[in-house]
């Protein structure tokens, strides 16, 4: 297997900057090229000031820092690349102009010199097309701040030598990474997961079904992620991930499951892109994000008869033992009284489609969802029909709020606001095993560092929520909403009718 010993680096900007940063500490001597000279010299002096700083904190010596340093050479030239086991490009994202580079590059660098690219959307194949050897071009995408984010996807093209993947696998390692291997397909792993959050929480608001900010409530403060879709596409910049989001949906053939939002578009067209601008889905006076507070809790309803349908046994029993730990006395009835609040339990259904479904009254019927759990300090949310009255709606809000929890009170939708975007999240996750894009442990590792998804990844939350469960609010969304988008992976529904774990490849085929 090729060791790299010297890696040459075209780009100079962020990404470029960090991958020599991490290469150079681990003890690698880089070559830093940028058709701008004055970019190379920035981008040294950074790189000194960096490691003068970690030497200060104590997390480098004074020595490592001058050492790591020395390791990096400025070139004026790409013919400085000549003696480079590897180069990698960190350019502007167009296929044209990256192409030219490698074409550039094999005229210089010796037969069996590695190219790599940085790309986060272009197709590696592509790339490699350009090439007399295509053979020995790979993808190797870093995240950016590269230094933070440890995880770096190795990309085998079609016609990538396994041994140039291996290398690279290596190579990560070295420079203090975790890998992980993808085939050639848009999104790779990381950008491909990522569009059942952002494109399913943009479909919840088009819908107005929740604002902005309670479904980023309710996705960290229910769901249990770090942030929710629109801080997510406020900290990214919409400017960079509606882009994404149009290329990944087009070069999947208009693959329902990643259609974009008009929402999206309009913003974009409007300029607001999210932080760095000061305005996107929220509002940034002086670099300080406004969150509105949540709405306030109504006056308890006194002597409150509750009646809990019973159609899902799982929602039931929590529903059940949370009105239990609340003092609250279930009215046990066959069917609902006439002076009752209606609480009703689904996954995947709306609150209209259960009222219709059960001939309840509409106007005292709420929905509860209880997919996540419901213990005190969780989150929770309730749901009404268009026609459920205030007077039941905000009884149901003072009840589920009377030990402290706070309450997201939102419009009916199939799956809730959770239920739809983490089922999608899984759902996703599902199809990129299913295509052999990925094994099942490398999708979780990715998403889980580059993403920063909770219980380790996609399929991990799909089997710690129970993959039987998330299936069924798939089909119930598809069934209530029609839309195609939400139909079921085959490699979901196949491990839910066998017992298996998301986790688990085929025992025959490596599936």
């Amino acid at each position: 297997m090729k060791k790299i010993n010297q890696l040459g680096v075209v780009g100079a900007g962020a990404m470029g900057r960090g991958i020599v940063q991490i290469a150079a500490q681990a003890g690698i001597q880089v070559m830093l090229y940028d058709t701008s000279a004055q970019a190379v010299a920035a981008a040294r002096d950074s790189l000194k000031a960096v490691w003068a700083k970690l030497a200060e904190k104590g997390k480098i010596t004074p020595s490592d820092a001058e050492a790591s340093l020395a390791r990096v050479v400025a070139c004026d030239s790409l013919q400085a690349m000549a003696t480079a086991d590897m180069v990698i490009e960190a350019i502007i994202e167009r296929l044209d102009i990256k192409c030219s580079l490698f074409r550039e590059l094999e005229a210089i660098v010796a037969p069996d010199c590695i190219l790599a690219s940085n790309t986060s959307s272009l197709s590696i194949t592509a790339l490699a097309q350009a090439c007399g050897r295509p053979d020995r071009v790979a993808g190797f995408h870093f995240f950016n701040p590269v230094p933070l984010m440890k995880v770096v996807e190795v990309i085998d093209g079609l016609r990538t030598d396994p041994v140039v993947g291996d290398a690279l696998m290596v190579l990560a390692r070295t420079m203090g990474h975790t890998p992980v291997r993808a085939r050639d397909m848009p999104g790779f792993i990381v950008n491909h997961a990522g569009r059942g959050m952002n494109i399913e929480g943009l479909k919840v608001a088009q819908e107005s079904v929740a604002p902005f900010d309670q479904v980023d409530a309710i996705m960290r403060e229910q769901a249990g992620f770090r942030m929710g879709p629109f801080e997510l596409m406020d900290l990214t910049g919409l400017d960079v991930s509606h882009p994404v989001m149009e290329s990944i949906y087009h070069q999947f053939y208009d693959e329902p499951r990643f259609r974009p939002s008009p929402i999206a578009a309009a913003r974009v067209a409007g300029g607001l892109f999210g932080r760095k601008v000061g305005q996107g889905f929220y509002a940034y006076p002086e670099g300080q994000k406004v969150v509105p507070a949540d709405a306030p809790v109504p006056a308890v309803h006194s002597g409150l008869n509750v009646w809990l349908a019973p159609y899902h046994s799982v929602g039931h029993k929590r529903a059940a033992a949370l009105f239990r730990e609340l003092g609250v006395q279930v009215v046990a009835s066959e069917v609902p009284p006439p002076d009752a609040l209606i609480v009703v339990t689904p996954f995947g259904e709306d609150t209209a489609t259960v009222v219709a479904a059960h001939q309840l009254d509409a106007e005292r019927t709420v929905a509860l969802d209880t997919f996540f759990g419901l213990e005190q300090g969780r989150r929770r949310v309730i749901m009404c029909s268009d026609a459920t009255l205030p007077v039941w709606r905000d009884a149901a809000h003072a009840l589920l709020a009377s030990d402290g929890t706070a309450v997201s009170v939102i419009a009916d939708s199939a799956g809730f606001v959770a239920q739809r975007i983490v089922a999608s999240i899984v759902n996703v996750a599902c199809d990129i095993a299913q295509q052999s894009i990925a094994t099942p442990e490398d999708i979780d590792l990715a998403v889980s560092l580059g993403l920063g998804y909770p219980k380790g990844g996609p399929l991990s939350i799909g089997d710690a929520l129970g993959a039987a469960h998330v299936l069924e609010i798939l089909r119930n969304m598809q069934r209530v909403t029609g839309d195609m988008r939400y139909r079921t992976s085959l490699w979901l529904q196949r491990r839910v009718q066998l017992g298996m774990s998301l986790r688990a490849q085929a025992a025959t085929s490596g599936k």
